[in-house]
């Protein structure tokens, strides 16, 4: 199996599309322990999203969302098989 066996295509509602477009562009930034994957490095979210002219209530919204992506990104590559 290859990763390209792997994908699968969801549609993303409007109101989530800049949560998963912010969450992808950090696609490269997990902080890693011993044990593998341990969630994102905020100092650059809080970086990119400080440069996107956010009002407070997106600002927090958006924080809320990469949070809740990223609990469920950890399960999914935490999962024994």
């Amino acid at each position: 199996m290859t990763p390209d066996d792997m994908l699968v295509e969801v549609e993303i509602w409007p109101d989530f599309v800049a949560s998963v477009n912010l969450f992808y562009s950090l696609r490269t930034q997990w902080r890693m322990g011993s044990a593998g994957a341990i969630g994102l490095d905020y100092n650059v979210l809080y970086m990119k999203m400080d440069r996107m002219n956010l009002t407070q209530e997106q600002y927090e919204q958006l924080e809320y969302d990469i949070r809740v992506l990223e609990i469920a990104a950890l399960k999914e590559i935490n999962k024994k098989d």
